[in-house]
């Protein structure tokens, strides 16, 4: 299947608002910060940005303390993977390049992928682009497209049911989200060891939760947490603090 730029063609639909649009030119930039006391050289968490953030917000948030609250020996980058990083359609490329591979170089056994908004879209991209790479994938409020195509999945009585059909030789203006979110969503919902792997959190208030019960079936329903309030990194990272947690309890099992 060939990914043209075709995220250009719906970032529209994302610009509802302020943004952060960046310089594809220059290698996505983000900070390292690493885990506390005796960190665990093996785990690295990455973070993908929502639209109005970068690097510098997501510090202002304090969106590392929030996973190191649940996993402090973690490792985490977050990165100012922004608009323009989407835009030519070469986010999973560039994902691979400057944050993949030198992870793997430096000796991390573990990646965890988390993303929010549009990062979380982001996060659904790239997973789908390099599979079995991320051992876990964290959604906090993810961007799923036009309405059309959840209608689509709703008629057909859910993503349990829903057939995207045969992979088209490109992705365009017709298809991005079908083929680009709701196809990887659709792969989680027919095969347990893909959807054990991922996690959803969003606001209650949030204005797209209501995209959750078309997505939610294709999820384990342990791992998906509501929370009170709306589109906020306040939200996020309290629920990033328990799902991290919960993941450091999982990986220090015995046998793990």
């Amino acid at each position: 299947m060939r990914l043209t730029s075709t995220l250009a063609l719906f970032l529209p639909l994302l610009l509802a608002g302020c943004f952060n649009l960046g310089d594809r030119r220059q290698p996505i930039p983000y900070e390292a910060v690493p885990g506390r006391g005796e960190a665990d050289r093996k785990t690295l968490v990455i973070v993908l940005p929502g639209r109005a953030d970068n690097v510098e917000v997501m510090r202002e948030f304090g969106v590392a303390q929030a996973i190191h609250a649940g996993w402090p020996e973690v490792d985490v980058w977050l990165t100012s993977a922004t608009l323009a990083y989407y835009t030519d359609g070469g986010l999973p490329q560039r994902v691979r390049e400057r944050f993949i591979e030198p992870a793997r170089a430096q000796g991390y056994e573990r990646l965890i992928l988390m993303g929010a908004s549009m990062g979380g879209m982001g996060s659904l991209v790239v997973d789908e682009a390099h599979p079995g790479v991320f051992e876990h994938v964290v959604l906090m409020a993810p961007y799923l497209g036009r309405r059309r195509v959840m209608r689509e999945v709703d008629a057909a009585g859910g993503i349990r049911q829903w057939q995207p059909g045969p992979k088209p030789e490109a992705v365009d203006r017709s298809n991005f989200d079908r083929e680009l979110l709701w196809r990887q969503i659709a792969n989680y919902a027919a095969d347990p060891s893909l959807r054990s792997r991922v996690w959803l959190a969003y606001g209650e208030d949030d204005r797209l939760a209501a995209t959750v019960p078309t997505i939610a079936p294709a999820l384990e329903p342990a791992q998906i947490l509501p929370r009170p309030g709306g589109h906020k990194w306040v939200v996020w990272n309290a629920a990033a603090t328990e799902i991290f947690a919960r993941l450091r309890r999982q990986a220090m099992a015995p046998g793990s």
